[in-house]
């Protein structure tokens, strides 16, 4: 104990022995160790301590867990719905609204759907098909209709359920409760509870690190665990928060032993055991660390929280009780202000997000949450004292080529559904239908032709184009289309010449097993699927051997996100091909991919791709980049990477001299503006890296889309917006850029002719084997020959070349001469 004590006053960091004896702490060690917690606090915040001014938003009481001392959770019987309305929940957020509450807090029970049929029920005659995707909708009906800040506890989540909710939140919490697994077995207070698994919790923590969401945890204490267990959960949570910085507060909460529970007999803490607790997560954390703990259940005493370093009381609502301790009424703000004076502390309002966050909102907040944010806090981060909260218009101002959309929405009164105008934001999985594609800008054709005339002028002198003349390029049609393809066909002839390029490659898409939840992807299968497969390693090195022995002087290795394949498979791939097909180009792993393995490995994306690039790593394809446009890219996919860490990805790749490919896929959802920004950004990339090898325009593949089958995208790009797609790309990317390139699996031969004439120059590889496509609905099929290239070329009257990955030109000679491959 002495020497725990001695090296938590010299701020030394603590062993899981010290910690477990400084949780011991009773008497005159506890008086020390209190005292040095109080200090650790005023070091890093003064004397300040803080509270959030919310309402409680019980959205759902219904829960598939059965903790042993919880009385929130109830089964359907004891409940008139299994949800709140979201009028309901309005009513509760404007009646906070109007007494100056800021925080809208959503406790609600994990997956009640996956237990009760009532709840699925409920959800489905709603149009949401999870408990999830409901939150979010009524997350934004309350920042819409009363611009408080919603604060999501619902309980496990995943990294995609997360990177959705992160647009709708200013933060989000879990309680680890314990890391212990013993306590899940039977007899254990979790047991029966599959989302009370340590693992598992531990992974929604981590993951929300990952998605740099501001997150609260904390542990319960005296729910059967040991010292040592309780020791192990706070090191957990500080050992999480080393890697990503990310957990805001860390909340102790003292088990309370209520009727009608198994635990109702079980002893509660006494309260030196409790401050102990309390005083020893201040130690493991450091002065930095907001540490909490409620004051409503520590009964009249809870001013001795204070001397045991909390510098946060948690949320206190002057409105409604706390739902989950309804027993334990919150203090009056009153009092609580008072009695924090009397230990000379000074309390201050905050918001749900803590002020590090609030002040540096890149990358703690989304977009959308930026501005609410804004709106309520001062300049030091904490609350704007004697505000209250105004409704935020949630949808943009209406303008040219703005993506719409239409949504189901609850009617007033009966609860039936209502087609109604939504939110350009809005919950797209289940209940909105965008039709971006209906939109089109309201511009006298005279006029148009006029600037169709001087864009096409601009270009051909080499001149800079304005986003304006751009989006005009993206309407020209008849003649004016034709005058496009030529102008770019110039350009592209300055450019690269005749050559029209292709590679002899092979495609080994080594797993189609995949959760991320793309849904405009066909390719993905869950692991227990029937046609879900993953190849071994050696089946990769057998695909590359056959390639090579093919003639190929490239393989392109992509896959899903396997959830059980460790961060070093993509390591273990590269080793295999590289050991069997030495003088092979390993273009490989998408920045998506690149994300999941270093994510995976706790890793940076440079370190990555540094041991990436030792084990043989050639260059990167450009894909998963979709759209750049986050309002895009949500409603395309549940849990892709932001467009920023895409682009930190790729500029990354680059600077270690990592080439890479860069893509559009066009034509579902997405509308002209989203384009032009697209390939601007590409074009700034290049200027900054000159690490983009092509550009290549991927024309969505709608057959067998889950989006489009789901009625919320449209069948793909036209011919017409293919040809403006190529040759509008040919001249933004003139001088920046040199090769376009054209997607035979996507447009089919005939149709590449007619854009190879219009600015594109390239004919990607022949692949041998094709699955992402094919498994969309791709009817072109999945190889080429060589000279199934060079027919068409010359036909076109231009100049066949096979290439390499990098635009080298190959000769065959040169090719038969290189390393051969490895025997086993």
């Amino acid at each position: 104990m002495r020497r725990a004590l001695a090296r938590a006053r010299g701020g030394k960091t603590l062993s899981v022995e010290e910690v477990t004896a400084l949780l011991a702490a009773r008497g005159e060690a506890l008086e020390d160790l209190l005292s040095i917690a109080a200090a650790s606090r005023d070091r890093g915040h003064g004397r300040t301590v803080t509270y959030s001014r919310k309402v409680f938003i019980p959205l759902s009481m219904l829960c598939r867990d059965h903790c042993h001392y919880c009385t929130f959770a109830k089964p359907p019987a004891r409940v008139v719905e299994p949800f709140l309305t979201p009028e309901e929940v309005v009513t509760i957020a404007e009646a906070g609204r109007r007494r100056q509450c800021k925080e809208a807090l959503f406790t609600l029970g994990d997956k009640p759907e996956e237990r009760y049929p009532a709840a699925r029920e409920w959800l489905e005659a709603r149009g949401f098909s999870s408990t999830l995707e409901y939150l979010r909708a009524v997350a934004i009906r309350v920042i819409e209709e009363t611009g408080l800040l919603p604060h999501l506890n619902p309980g496990v989540m995943s990294w995609e359920d997360m990177a959705r909710l992160k647009h709708v939140s200013a933060s989000m919490g879990l309680m680890l409760e314990s890391s212990s697994e013993r306590l899940t077995r039977k007899g254990g207070v979790h047991f029966g509870s599959p989302d009370k698994a340590p693992a598992i919790r531990l992974r929604t923590i981590e993951d929300a690190g990952r998605l740099s969401i501001p997150f609260t945890t904390g542990i319960l204490v005296g729910i059967g665990e040991t010292l040592r267990e309780r020791a192990e959960s706070l090191l957990a949570i500080r050992g999480l928060h080393r890697l990503y910085r990310h957990v805001q507060e860390v909340i102790i909460q003292n088990f309370r032993a209520k009727p009608g529970t198994a635990m109702r007999d079980s002893p509660e803490p006494q309260q030196e055991e409790f401050l102990a607790a309390v005083a020893t997560a201040r130690v493991v954390f450091g002065p930095s660390m907001n540490v909490q703990a409620p004051p409503n259940l520590s009964d009249d005493g809870y001013p001795r929280l204070l001397d045991a370093g909390i510098n946060d009381w948690g949320g206190v609502s002057p409105v409604t009780p706390d739902h989950v301790n309804p027993e334990a009424p919150w203090p009056p703000l009153q009092d609580l202000e008072r009695r924090t004076a009397e230990r000379g502390l000074r309390l201050r309002e905050r918001l749900t997000i803590y002020p590090e966050y609030a002040l540096r909102p890149d990358p703690w907040l989304a977009g959308k949450m930026q501005e609410p944010v804004r709106l309520l806090a001062a300049e030091d981060g904490l609350a704007v004292q004697g505000r209250s909260p105004e409704p935020i218009p949630w949808q943009d101002p209406e303008v040219l080529w703005k993506p719409r959309t239409t949504a189901l929405t609850f009617a007033k009164g009966n609860g039936a559904l209502r087609e109604d105008a939504v939110d350009v934001y809005g919950d797209f999985d289940a209940i909105s239908v965008t039709r971006a594609w209906d939109v089109r800008p309201s511009i006298a054709p005279r006029r148009l032709e006029g600037q169709i005339r001087g864009a096409l002028s601009k270009a051909s002198a080499a001149r800079p184009l304005s986003d304006e003349d751009a989006l005009a390029l993206f309407q020209a049609e008849g003649e004016a289309l034709e005058a496009l393809c030529g102008v770019a066909d110039d350009l592209r002839r300055q450019a690269v010449g005749d050559e029209v390029t292709y590679v002899v490659n092979r495609n080994i898409n080594f797993t189609n097993v995949c959760y991320t939840g793309c849904r405009f992807c066909a390719f993905a299968q869950r692991e227990i699927d029937t046609e879900s497969y993953t190849l071994s390693l050696e089946e990769v090195a057998d695909r590359a051997s056959e390639a090579w022995e093919y003639g190929a002087t490239e393989v392109c290795i992509q896959g899903g996100l396997h959830p059980s394949l460790p961060g070093d498979f993509y390591f273990k791939i590269l080793d295999a091909i590289r050991g069997r097909t030495p003088g092979m180009h390993i273009h490989a792993f998408s920045p998506m991919e690149v994300l999941n393995g270093a994510s995976r490995l706790g890793i940076s994306f440079r370190e990555f791709l540094v041991e990436a690039r030792h084990r043989g790593l050639g260059s990167i394809p450009g894909t998963a980049a979709e759209i750049l446009d986050d309002e895009v890219r949500w409603v395309l996919t549940k849990g892709k990477l932001p467009a920023d860490t895409w682009e930190e990805i790729v500029t990354t790749a680059h600077s270690l001299g990592l080439r890479s490919s860069s893509t559009i896929m066009y034509g579902h959802v997405d509308a002209p503006p989203h384009w032009v920004a697209h390939i601007r950004r590409l074009a700034r990339i290049q200027e900054e890296t000159g690490g983009f090898t092509e550009f290549v325009p991927l024309p969505f593949v709608y057959r067998n889309s889950p989006i489009y089958l789901a009625g919320k995208a449209r069948a793909g790009a036209t011919l017409e917006e293919n040809r403006r797609m190529h040759a509008v790309a040919r001249i933004l990317l003139d001088g920046r850029i040199p090769n376009v390139q054209v997607s035979w699996v996507k447009m089919g031969m005939e149709y590449c002719k007619a854009i190879l004439r219009g600015g594109a120059n390239d004919f990607g590889g022949t692949l041998m084997e094709e699955t992402i496509s094919r498994m969309a609905g791709a009817e072109w099929g999945i190889r080429k020959e060589p000279e199934d290239f060079e027919e068409v070329i010359r036909e076109i009257g231009r100049v066949p070349a096979e290439r390499t990955t990098l635009y080298g030109r190959v000769s065959r000679r040169q090719r038969s001469a290189a390393s051969p491959p490895v025997a086993r």
